[in-house]
């Protein structure tokens, strides 16, 4: 089963999905962004979501973006209608990397079927499809959360999966090395982490690429994970979800490490690798 869904099989099929809008900003100059453009201009029946307040808890021990609180995605969920029954879209503006991030949430909270609009609004806009800003009513859903349904890393299986696995960074490469880092208070990475920067899964239009398999190639390049999935990981767990839908669409079993980078360097004992290579 794929999990991304073309614009035209949305359009198509529009009147029996939920739509959840997660455009999101990616700076915190930029907070707020996201919620005007929804407001611009949607994707007709689309629900706004706050990736910072619906999809993540507040900043602290565990990172940046920690799992939310369960109760506050079963008020998203019912918020926008969804049951047990339902199939639910979700889009960002473009790259996918806020709407990854809903799939993988929706999909740990127990929402059985969940796709992403692959290139996003952009991707709904160049094909000529109606928008509205007119945002719709409470639906009232019944779905109930089950959290854990997927597995996740906490510091010290990401440490394990580093040494006897594969355990990838999402980041870019500058800040992979150590070389730059303009989010976090420490750079580098963790040690024996492959790193796999998430713009390579990209096209140029902001879709997933259609050769994933010579990426995900050039990413193990010889090597290969022991038993077990690969583990994932970025800055604080958004991007790092964006790649994960990658590695699904190639049937790659993967793990994520909610706190990621941001929460790895919150303990000072934690060893810290830089330059290009594992280490």
């Amino acid at each position: 089963m794929s999990h991304l869904l073309s614009a035209a099989d949305l359009a198509h099929g529009i009147e029996d999905v939920v739509v959840l809008d997660v455009r999101w900003a990616l700076t915190t100059a930029n907070t707020g962004a996201g919620r005007a453009d929804y407001e611009a201009g949607h994707v007709p029946g689309a629900f706004f979501v706050d990736l910072d307040t619906e999809l993540a808890a507040p900043a602290g021990e565990g990172g940046r973006h920690p799992l939310p609180d369960p109760a506050v995605v079963q008020a998203l969920a019912r918020r926008a209608g969804i049951t047990e029954r339902s199939r639910v879209v979700v889009y960002d503006a473009k790259e996918s990397y806020a709407a990854a991030r809903a799939w993988w949430v929706l999909r740990w909270a127990g929402v059985p079927d969940v796709r992403v609009l692959d290139g996003g609004y952009a991707a709904w806009l160049a094909a000529g499809l109606p928008v509205s800003t007119e945002e719709p009513a409470d639906r009232h859903g019944d779905f109930a959360v089950r959290p854990g349904q997927l597995p996740t890393l906490d510091a010290a299986g990401a440490a394990r999966l580093a040494r006897e696995g594969l355990l990838l960074d999402a980041r870019a490469p500058e800040r992979y090395a150590g070389e730059a880092e303009p989010i976090d208070p420490v750079a580098g990475h963790v040690p024996g982490a492959v790193n796999s920067p998430t713009a390579a899964w990209l096209a140029e239009d902001g879709s997933f690429r259609r050769d994933l398999a010579e990426v995900w190639k050039r990413v193990t390049d010889g090597r290969e994970a022991q038993a077990g999935p690969v583990g994932v990981y970025c800055g604080s767990g958004v991007t790092a979800a964006h790649e994960m839908l990658a590695l699904a669409q190639l049937g790659v079993d993967t793990v994520l490490y909610p706190g990621s980078w941001s929460e790895w360097i919150r303990d000072p004992s934690r060893p810290v690798a830089t330059g290009s290579e594992p280490g």
